[in-house]
């Protein structure tokens, strides 16, 4: 949690963007794992957090515009609570660290929200990504949940401001780049031949752990890095795979880190692993040194995709022109996601509110497949802090296909790419931040070159 005037200038800006009507903000609810008291690990939901910053569950917040008020709705802990979990500041008092004086219990959230649309006042929401929220909705506003498209002056106004991140949110983000990369860091120090996935899983979860983080999201640790979102962690690591991971730890405050690795499970590279490892590499360096305000991220990622069909052209997989291939979409047979996305409290920041605004500027995105994968086109501000992750792999479902239907042809040498169908796939990410002048990356430097991932693993 920030201080109390971090809070109370964030609604005050968004209050004054928006201009009228009532704004209703969803918490999350603990959910069941098996059962009501067995639940899931609790987060809250992330525009709740950055506008009232509470991470408690059962809670619902209005900014009421016209009347220039500002409500937390919620129930303060009952005996039965405290019994089994202790006792813990009240409502009000939590509520008060953010600003916020008027609290009042949570059902009268429905009565207050059904008077304003009464009187034919806007009611703005956000796009609902739970079944409660969905539930709620319904209930207090009468909502269809097929009807739940949420309100788009507020999601614009929410995504203007989420978007550029304030100095101490860099902070928060860098703390979880840091231990983000110790991790991916432990992870290339612990593996060998002969260990289980789950096993380098482990030790990277006890990094997270030993430094107060949870996980940013579910971990990718594979010997099958070609298939974009394996969370499969049962195979035994053989000699001559490649091994992708692709983590992040998320810091108490709810922001998080975002990297990707690809390394080998011997000391070093085969020689086709190295030929393809430069190419990627190739790809993060053109594109790092590409960051800059104001340029559009899809020219960005144009030019990764333009690097790689060079670099494959050297190795006999494609030929041509490198940017007809990208153009025509040829070169999404071995890259088939986007360079990046925006990072803050969700590691996919705001992605509950639409890509489209979000990454796109309400501007509608390309249907192409590889390119439509792209979460971040629109030009880079000052404040931007994105991913950089361009990717290369060997897809045999995807190679079949493509050859049966005698896809740009013109392109791909499919004869050649047969011989490296068994591949997998290399990723590796890092995370930025736009500055005035350029970019700095966030976080400690994980090894990138082929160079400095063969030193680690000596």
């Amino acid at each position: 949690m920030f201080a109390k005037e971090t809070y109370v200038q964030r609604r005050a800006a968004l209050k004054k963007r928006i201009g009228s009507g009532v704004l209703l903000f969803l918490g999350n609810d603990e959910q069941g794992l098996n059962y009501e008291d067995n639940a899931f690990r609790y987060r809250q939901d992330s525009t709740f957090l950055y506008y009232f910053g509470l991470s408690a569950a059962g809670l619902s917040a209005i900014i009421d515009v016209d009347e220039d008020r500002e409500i937390i709705f919620g129930d303060e802990l009952s005996i039965d609570y405290i019994v089994w979990m202790g006792t813990q500041p009240t409502l009000r008092d939590k509520a008060g660290l953010v600003g916020v004086t008027d609290v009042r219990p949570a059902a009268e959230v429905a009565a207050y929200l059904r008077q304003a649309a009464g009187a034919g006042r806007a009611v703005h929401y956000l796009p609902p990504y739970r079944a409660e929220h969905r539930l709620k909705l319904m209930d207090w506003l009468g909502l269809a949940p097929g009807c739940q498209e949420g309100s788009v002056p507020f999601i614009r106004a929410v995504v203007a401001q989420r978007n550029v991140k304030s100095e101490e949110e860099i902070a928060e983000i860098e703390k979880a780049c840091n231990v983000t990369a110790d991790m991916h860091m432990e992870a290339m120090r612990v593996l060998r031949p002969g260990m289980y996935e789950y096993e380098v899983v482990a030790a990277m979860n006890y990094v997270a752990q030993k430094n107060d983080c949870d996980l940013s999201f579910p971990t990718i640790a594979t010997v099958n890095g070609q298939t974009l979102h394996n969370h499969y962690y049962g195979n035994r690591v053989k000699p001559g795979d490649l091994f992708l991971i692709d983590a992040g730890a998320e810091v108490p405050s709810g922001y998080a880190g975002d990297m990707s690795s690809t390394f080998p499970a011997d000391p070093t590279f085969t020689p086709r692993q190295r030929a393809v490892y430069e190419i990627q590499n190739a790809m993060h360096l053109e594109s790092v040194k590409a960051l800059r305000p104001g340029i559009p991220y899809m020219e960005v990622y144009d030019l990764s995709a333009r690097v790689m069909v060079e670099g494959l052209k050297d190795l006999g997989l494609m030929k041509g022109n490198a940017e007809d291939a990208v153009r025509e979409g040829a070169h999404a047979l071995f890259y088939p996601h986007g360079l990046g996305h925006m990072m803050g409290l969700d590691v996919h920041d705001m992605e509950n509110l639409g890509e489209v605004w979000v990454g796109y500027d309400g501007q509608p995105k390309s249907t192409q497949f590889g390119r439509k994968s792209q979460r971040l086109a629109i030009p880079l501000q000052p404040g931007f802090v994105h991913t950089v992750e361009p990717g290369i792999y060997f897809i045999p479902e995807l190679i079949d296909l493509w050859r049966g239907q005698k896809k740009f042809t013109d392109f791909i040498n499919y004869d050649k790419v047969e011989e490296y169908r068994h591949f997998g796939g290399i990723r590796n990410e890092e995370d930025y931040l736009i500055t005035e002048t350029g970019a700095r990356r966030l976080g400690k430097k994980i090894p990138l070159t082929p160079e400095e991932v063969e030193e680690l693993r000596k």
